[in-house]
């Protein structure tokens, strides 16, 4: 996967891997944290058969654009660089696939942008509704999301320097993948994760969101939207979910009042699917019409 430097409208320049033949379908791959174009990498060859393919490192990540500051990473902001992208690669309509971070920003693409995305491919990431209300009604997703909490902790970036980004490297994955599968690709990770300010870049994805994430023993005033009426997508979503995930529980698979046209395909594998059964992430959307 071959990446090109792409300078968008939003002020950002994203590295980007394209693949397979512009004249086909267009299918636009968004990583999450604390990964980058590479989530594709056993994914991306297969749909460039038929597809053209277009993965990004996002804002934050890897050697793409690091802007200062919170504010630079808020939703709306990482939403408008998808569709600069797009615009700059004179694409129109598209599926768009995402996980984890990915994965929201594209529902929160679907819901601002429906005229854009033809099709929607989720991977274990929470519809926004959703997620927010498990933090409140949910109290095994809460627990399984405290860690959200101390991401935005702002002394973080001195503990990880003082462990060094080998141990992060460890810990981050340690419950949700097998290390030992994740061997040949550590040196890649820790060079992404070496750039300067990548570390704080891709922290304040979180810092910058709006998702509010209780402590256990706390009782915040609710979200009004919580309860009130929601808009429902308006294109076909398939969602693939990895069921061992232990930070996204099965409870983010209740989507039927907010997805009219919604497909699941269940997968035993943990958080970071796409590369722990790339084969099964295919058929899924091979079977689903992609």
């Amino acid at each position: 996967m071959t990446l090109q430097r792409i300078a968008l409208s939003t002020g950002v320049e994203l590295d980007v891997a394209i693949s397979g033949d512009p004249a086909n379908p267009p299918v636009i791959l968004l990583h999450g944290f604390p990964e980058s174009h590479r989530t594709w990498r056993a994914i991306a060859p297969d749909l460039a058969r038929d597809h053209y393919v277009v993965a990004p490192d996002q804002r934050g990540f890897a050697r793409s654009s690091k802007p200062e500051g919170v504010d630079s990473y808020t939703p709306d902001k990482i939403v408008a660089d998808v569709i600069a992208l797009a615009d700059h690669l004179n694409i129109d309509r598209f599926t768009l696939v995402g996980h984890d971070w990915g994965g929201a920003v594209a529902w929160m693409a679907a819901l601002r942008h429906p005229e854009r995305i033809a099709k929607l491919v989720i991977i274990n990431a929470p519809h926004p509704l959703v997620f927010q209300r498990t933090m409140f009604d949910n109290l095994e997703q809460r627990a399984a999301s405290q860690y959200i909490r101390a991401f935005r902790n702002p002394d973080l970036e001195k503990h990880i320097e003082s462990i060094g980004l080998e141990t992060f490297f460890d810990t981050s994955f340690s419950k949700h993948a097998d290390l030992a599968a994740m061997a040949e690709d550590k040196a890649a990770y820790l060079d992404e994760w070496g750039q300067p300010g990548a570390i704080t870049a891709m922290l304040n994805w979180y810092r910058a969101s709006a998702i509010v994430v209780p402590a256990m023993d706390e009782t915040p005033p609710r979200p009004a939207f919580l309860d009130a009426p929601f808009p429902p997508t308006a294109m076909p979503v398939l969602v693939i979910w990895g069921m061992q995930d232990s930070a996204l529980l099965p409870s983010q698979l209740d989507l039927a009042a907010y997805v009219p046209d919604l497909a699941i395909e269940k997968i035993d594998a943990g958080h970071f699917v796409p590369w722990q059964k790339p084969d099964a992430v295919i058929a899924a959307m091979r079977r689903w019409g992609i």
